[in-house]
């Protein structure tokens, strides 16, 4: 397996990209392509192969030319910088000639090169940017969480669909409960998209358990939950947000309370195994779903254990071959939508 990593995309770029890269070859028998300026890769991966220890003999460097910006406008940076990292990496799996495509970078303008180079699966209305979110007994599944801002209820039934099929895939949830996010877990309450979405869901052959209330999320009620991009992103920023400040405040809590010290051993390791559940750099990156192959959007603020594991998400992406089962089911959701 092939895989394309944008080593200019991310706020700590290439470095953190390049050492998450080498992170990655020490675990991964498969070729990394490092995509980005060549030269300045390349300065890179000496430093950090030293650091390592390690041969970067299943790294290899492609050069692009140009950069595209965390503050540029999506649309344009894709259309009108044909030789970005980005656009090089989503050629590269366009044309067989890489497996999966990675970036940490402006998350909007990774979606739109991989929709310009590597188009839609068939049948699928819109691409949608998943996410997993911990709960009390495991992770679930959040899409769109930031793709598109503005839905139907048939883009939202095809979130379902594709959540699904990666929850069981990936995830291993064979019979995964999918609901929607709404304000209330009553049939009556929501907005029209959500009582439309909710019909199409019924109609379908999905685990549809009804409505679920931002609350319930953590406590593991359902496996996939479906809302537009504009919940999704206020729900995903509010979640690292919260995540942070409860890590934060135990620290500062056992910090200011002498009776705490002679325990602190003890409460470290309980506070590894939350920080660990809590922490987006476990994930590395966010499957975009529905696009003609293997793309994940990492955060801009990622660091190497960010890199790494996306790296390591997009093989077992791969390998399960969500995309084609994707293709598969959503032919058989079409009468659904369109009674």
């Amino acid at each position: 397996m092939i895989l394309a990593l944008d080593a200019m995309g991310g706020d700590k770029a290439p470095d953190i990209n390049v050492e998450g890269a080498i992170l990655a070859a020490k675990q991964l028998d498969h070729e990394i392509l490092l995509v980005g300026k060549q030269d300045v890769i390349y300065a890179q991966l000496e430093k950090w192969s030293k650091k390592y220890h390690v041969s970067a003999n299943k790294i290899r460097v492609v050069n692009a030319t140009e950069v595209i910006e965390m503050g540029e406008s999506p649309a344009i940076a894709a259309r009108q910088k044909k030789d970005s990292s980005m656009a090089v990496c989503s050629k590269l799996v366009a044309s067989k000639q890489a497996d999966a495509f990675i970036s940490m970078g402006n998350s909007g303008a990774a979606m739109a090169t991989a929709l310009l180079y590597l188009k839609r699966i068939p049948g699928v209305l819109r691409p949608a940017i998943s996410t997993t979110f911990p709960t009390i007994s495991g992770l679930c599944t959040i899409l769109d969480v930031g793709a598109n801002v503005d839905c139907k209820p048939e883009h939202l039934l095809q979130f379902a669909i594709m959540g699904s099929i990666y929850s069981k895939e990936v995830l291993g949830n064979k019979n995964p409960k999918v609901a929607v996010l709404s304000i209330g877990e009553e049939d009556t309450k929501g907005n029209e998209l959500i009582f439309a979405t909710s019909e199409l869901l019924k109609k379908s052959s999905l685990n549809f358990i009804g409505n679920i209330e931002g609350g319930e999320l953590p406590k593991a009620k359902a496996d996939v939950i479906v809302c537009d991009g504009f919940v999704g992103n206020i729900v995903l920023k509010f979640g690292e947000g919260i995540a942070e400040m409860i890590i934060k405040l135990i620290r500062e809590g056992v910090k200011d309370n002498p009776l705490c010290w002679g325990a602190t051993p003890f409460l470290k390791l309980a506070m590894n195994g939350v920080k660990k559940k809590l922490d987006y750099t476990e994930a590395g990156g966010a499957p975009l779903l529905g696009v003609n192959g293997t793309c994940l959007i990492g955060h801009g603020k990622s660091n190497a254990k960010a890199v790494k594991n996306a790296l390591i998400a997009a093989v077992k992406f791969t390998e399960n071959n969500v995309n084609k089962k994707i293709a598969e089911e959503i032919t058989k959701f079409d009468n659904v939508i369109s009674k």
